[in-house]
């Protein structure tokens, strides 16, 4: 399978949320119990500044989005348009990480490099603007892949949605 790579644009924007749905949904029963995976569209999802500010990515399959990710030189770790709190201030490349942001792989796509892939051009994009670590917000189900990949854990925390229930996330970072 080869995959191929570009930034993504706004008109990408229906076929990434239908791609981040399914992630979800799919790829985080392992991890978290049904209450949890639905609360996890409020703590995930896109932020659309990352396709405005041209560091986010699609990876394709052919004609298939296979997966779609990020970084990013502004302050807020996580979370899509919905999400609450968010800092769209710029991070200052010698002293702060870039930011790693909203890695989904579709569930027909996953173990076949994709993710490795989006961290591999974050890291080339994130390094070229003078960023000397990259840092992320990890779901339980990404874990496995960012340590695998050099991220070290540094804290764990549950970030509580406007439901009430709980979704466990985990700061990694990594130097580049």
């Amino acid at each position: 399978m080869k995959l191929t790579h570009r930034i993504a644009t706004l008109d990408d924007f229906d076929a990434m949320r239908d791609l981040m749905s399914m992630a979800i949904e799919q790829l985080q029963t392992e991890f978290l119990s049904p209450e949890q995976i639905e609360a996890s569209k409020f703590v995930m999802g896109l932020d659309s500044l990352l396709v405005r500010d041209q560091t986010y990515f699609v990876i394709m399959a052919g004609e298939v989005m296979a997966g779609c990710g990020g970084w990013s030189r502004r302050k807020t770790l996580f979370g899509g348009d919905h999400t609450q709190g968010r800092d769209p201030d710029l991070l200052d490349p010698k002293i702060d990480a870039a930011r790693v942001r909203a890695m989904y792989t579709h569930p027909d796509y996953t173990r076949r490099g994709i993710g490795t892939l989006i961290l591999q051009l974050c890291e080339q994009a994130a390094r070229k603007e003078g960023f000397k670590k990259v840092e992320l917000a990890a779901t339980m189900a990404g874990v496995p892949l960012y340590s695998h990949y050099g991220f070290l854990e540094i804290g764990r925390w549950m970030e509580k949605t406007p439901s009430g229930v709980e979704v466990p996330l985990a700061k990694m970072v990594k130097d580049i």
